[in-house]
């Protein structure tokens, strides 16, 4: 397929020769396929903030479900064409762990690789309370057997090469676990970092503004490339349904040094932020690039703006790739329902629309699931959910060598 180039060079600029040109390989000869060809269930990986690919590539991670909404199901992994570790054929799945019940379609279990890729780490609704587990994966995924962590937390982002990832407690229901918690994988053993009422004591008026004299919890922490640093917003219980958007008010975008003990910034704004490799930067919509030591914002002007963004970086930080509403884009053409899939080139201010299609059926969850496109380890594939149908499919983009 030829992709469509949404932009040419910046105001001045010239375009790159092509060997130097990191869009390069988007434009020309990219291949598109499902990542499983099993009918009759949704296939969706977690979140635009973890690649469902195991590290050093071979297989991919994801959740599977025969229902409407997507609320119950399993965890797969699917071998790569090609690369499958141990020989098998092209497409062989194994399920991990099934039966799990997750909050919505949207990030389904949180599942992602840590540890190198030797473990997944997710979260599941056993008996009307949340639990965290671990499944201790070999390399051929034959043998997975599975560790319950810890209880009354879900798990937030961590790094596909590290063992530790952050806690977060239920936001819809004040409890004793309101603070930052940081799970070890491999040892069980969970540690507080940070505590709620150390950023209200932080950033007293700000607190205030947003959730008054209500008590708050850290959510949704997302820890740095190097571990060193975490962003998370804060959140106040408004209801006891999970599955419902009246569970929590949730706002401001908060960054945390951990290895120093202090904090960077405090922002009001919270759209869809995620880490450069670099761990210093934040991207977030719409193209804004934070220093994350001192929270000041540059935006790039150079780039159309795209509804409904969820942006990540390539592993080398020199591409980022995004999805987009483009019904709701000016000058796209686009049908109702219809979105897409970009990647740009933040530097030179470029971009090319990798694949548009139908985002107006998928799973029937109340908070739907985006595509949330995201690289792979090597930078040579992207990995996005499409709702061209009643059932959501997890696909994968390959870039010619």
């Amino acid at each position: 397929m030829t992709p469509t180039v949404l932009t040419g060079p910046a105001a001045g600029g010239k375009t790159p020769p092509r060997a130097a040109d990191p869009l390069a390989r988007w434009r020309d000869g990219v291949t598109i396929a499902p990542v499983s060809r099993v009918a009759g269930r949704h296939t969706m990986h977690a979140y635009y903030t973890a690649s469902p690919e195991r590290p050093g590539g071979g297989a991919a991670l994801f959740y599977a479900s025969t229902t409407r909404e997507g609320y119950t199901g399993s965890l797969y992994l699917a071998a790569r064409s090609g690369d499958a570790e141990d020989g098998s054929a092209a497409g062989q799945e194994i399920e991990l762990v099934s039966g799990l019940t997750v909050e919505d379609a949207h990030r389904a279990a949180c599942q992602q690789w840590v540890s190198g890729g030797r473990r997944v780490v997710y979260h599941d609704y056993r008996d009307g309370a949340w639990v965290v587990a671990a499944l201790d994966v070999s390399p051929d995924g034959a043998t997975h057997a599975e560790r319950v962590l810890t209880g009354d937390r879900l798990v937030g982002w961590g790094q596909p090469e590290a063992d530790l990832v952050p806690l977060y407690g239920t936001h819809w229901l004040p409890n004793t676990h309101r603070d930052l918690e940081l799970l070890d994988v491999a040892s069980g053993a969970v540690r507080t970092v940070l505590t709620a009422e150390a950023v209200r004591a932080a950033y007293p008026e700000a607190v205030a503004d947003t959730f008054g004299d209500r008590p708050v919890s850290i959510f949704f922490p997302v820890l740095s490339p190097d571990l060193s640093r975490v962003f998370f917003k804060l959140a106040t219980a408004t209801g006891e349904d999970f599955r419902s958007p009246k569970a929590s008010r949730r706002a401001m975008l908060i960054c945390y040094d951990l290895a120093g003990g202090r904090f960077l910034f405090a922002d009001e704004r919270w759209a869809h932020p995620a880490w450069h490799p670099d761990s210093r930067t934040i991207v977030d919509v719409p193209h804004a690039l934070i220093d994350s030591d001192t929270g000041s914002r540059r935006t790039l002007d150079g780039l159309p703006p795209l509804p409904g963004a969820h942006p990540s970086f390539s592993p080398d930080g020199t591409l980022c790739v995004s999805d987009v509403a483009l019904d709701r884009m000016p000058g796209a053409g686009a049908a109702p329902g219809e979105w897409g899939i970009v990647v740009e080139d933040l530097a030179a201010q470029r971009s090319v629309l990798l694949h548009r299609f139908d985002e107006s059926q998928g799973a029937a969850s109340w908070r739907r699931c985006h595509p949330h496109p995201v690289f792979s380890p090597d930078g040579r594939r992207i990995y996005f959910s499409t709702g061209s149908s009643p059932w959501t499919q997890l696909q994968v983009a390959v870039a010619p060598d």
